[in-house]
């Protein structure tokens, strides 16, 4: 029968190989320092927009790790909107994006609070407004029960599940959750980058909720390193960085949690990927440094409202090809409207119409630089 973690003599005293990790550990809290220093030369308003967009990326790609597509543009607006961030006209957003949010915000921005079970409760109602998972209802705000069974991950067909893990019994909930958050609170002689880590395996190792135990698992990652920091500010995102390694990602906590005490291979693995993290920090800031010079450069220049919107969604990351269809159902104007401005930047230098033309007619931004952007 299958040992996990959990159930070993010693749990949850994890120990690891420091000589393995050192090496590792400097080369990310160097990449953190230097990080940091060149956002500070950015200014106030800048590093703002940085963050905005790093969350953004952090709150849909730790949704699309557990299958959940969030709209990117409601992710946006309600960040915005909590940041005080002027970005033009706001998308309404459905509960489940505010609830996210919510709770990514609270992790990151109030990230020297105590970790509490209540806490916890509340970032859970959060992320599950409708008190359901799917078409499931689920028990919200509170520990799991195990009414329905033991709490698995299972992958494969019926008759021939594959159980990649199982977690504690309900009746232990309890007294495990308490001595997690008693340690997360504490200071130990623990590098916090360290920490976040050693958190994140833990607390989805004790799989409390009914679901969500993932994207509470990062986000209790999130706010360790907001503390490593020192900064509520993030300007780079973990989970878009697991969600590329999503596969390598399931199999180290798999292998973790069926396996020993020393947490060394895990412990490496985050300490790469978070590494690797980093270099969205890089595609962040050159997208945030690119719009302040194109928009420096149009200095004097009269927009409209729709082209100012639509200027700083293709700088954002727009997806697929700008058509003038496209144009008109995002600014919710006439087709002819959506023309007129689409041929008003295009004569002044703003868009290049792509070679295809016909129906297919597509357009691209061209930057500060000259630079066409595809």
């Amino acid at each position: 029968m299958q040992t996990y973690v959990h159930e070993l003599e010693g749990w949850p005293d994890f120990t690891w190989d420091k000589g393995k990790l050192l090496q590792k550990l400097a080369t990310v809290r160097n990449r953190q320092g230097r990080l940091s220093g060149r956002m500070e030369e950015l200014g106030f308003k800048l590093k703002t927009e940085a963050t905005l967009e790093a969350l953004t990326e952090e709150v849909t790609k730790s949704s699309e790790i557990e299958g959940e597509i969030l709209n990117r543009d409601q992710v946006r607006s309600s960040i915005a909107r909590r940041l005080g961030v002027d970005i033009g006209a706001l998308t309404p957003s459905e509960r489940n994006v505010e609830g996210v949010v919510e709770m990514m915000l609270d992790a990151t921005g109030k990230y020297s609070t105590p970790l509490t079970s209540e806490r916890l409760f509340g970032w859970h109602a959060a992320l599950f407004p409708t008190g359901r998972s799917g078409m499931n209802k689920i028990n919200v705000g509170a520990w799991r029960t195990d009414q329905t069974g033991p709490m698995q991950v299972i992958s494969g067909a019926i008759g021939h599940e594959h159980v990649h893990y199982e977690a504690p019994k309900s009746a232990l909930l309890a007294e495990e959750m308490k001595t997690f958050i008693d340690w997360f609170n504490v200071q130990q002689d623990i590098d916090p980058v360290m920490k976040a880590a050693i958190a994140h395996l833990w607390f989805v190792t004790i799989h409390p909720f009914d679901d969500g135990n993932g994207r509470i698992a990062r986000a209790i990652a999130d706010m360790t390193l907001a503390r490593s920091e020192n900064s509520s500010q993030r300007f780079y995102s973990m989970s878009a960085q697991i969600r590329q390694e999503r596969k390598a990602y399931y199999d180290i906590l798999e292998a973790t949690q069926k396996g020993e005490l020393d947490i060394t291979a895990w412990l490496e693995w985050f300490l790469d990927c978070l590494d690797r993290a980093f270099d969205t920090a890089d595609t962040i800031l050159a997208s945030v440094l690119r719009k302040a010079r194109f928009w420096k450069a149009q200095a004097g220049q009269t927009f409209n409202d729709r082209q100012r919107a639509m200027i700083d969604r293709l700088f954002d990351g727009f997806e697929g090809k700008l058509t003038t269809s496209k144009w008109a159902t995002l600014t919710k104007s006439s087709q002819d409207t959506a023309l007129r401005d689409v041929d008003d930047l295009v004569a002044r230098g703003v868009l290049k119409k792509d070679a295809a033309g016909g129906r297919s007619t597509s357009y691209a931004l061209i930057d500060a630089d000259g630079a066409t952007d595809k």
